[in-house]
């Protein structure tokens, strides 16, 4: 399985990006899709996740400035980020739990993450 996100860049205070990640190889079901984030010198963090029959659920940090949205079809889901901060600037990253086959148990598979840099 492979994970790879992209859409990361350098976006002014008060500006939008979009964040792409795509899930390829041998999926038999995606249960839960995620971002997390990691900012020099922090710890890894929660950003947003969307699971396979329920709504989404958000950091208070982005709760309101960020969405988290999928195409299940396409084995994508997506960051739509308003209103950026300079807080916000942090390496993304793309968690995938996927079961490999109908016997196969669930597991996490994560991409290399995506920069994302916020500054006037």
């Amino acid at each position: 399985v492979q994970i790879v996100e992209s859409g990361g860049g350098l976006a002014q205070p008060g500006g939008s990006l979009n964040l792409s990640c795509v899930a390829s190889g041998p999926i038999y079901g995606i249960y839960l899709m995620a971002w997390y984030r990691q900012a020099p010198g922090k710890q890894h963090e929660f950003v947003a996740s969307i699971p396979k029959n329920a709504g989404p659920v958000y950091a208070d940090s982005v709760k309101g400035r960020f969405t988290i949205s999928r195409d299940i079809s396409k084995n994508t889901v997506y960051l739509h980020m308003n209103n950026l901060t300079p807080e916000d600037t942090a390496e993304y990253y793309c968690s995938v739990r996927i079961a490999r086959s109908l016997t196969d148990i669930l597991n996490d598979y994560w991409g290399q993450g995506t920069q994302v840099t916020v500054s006037s």
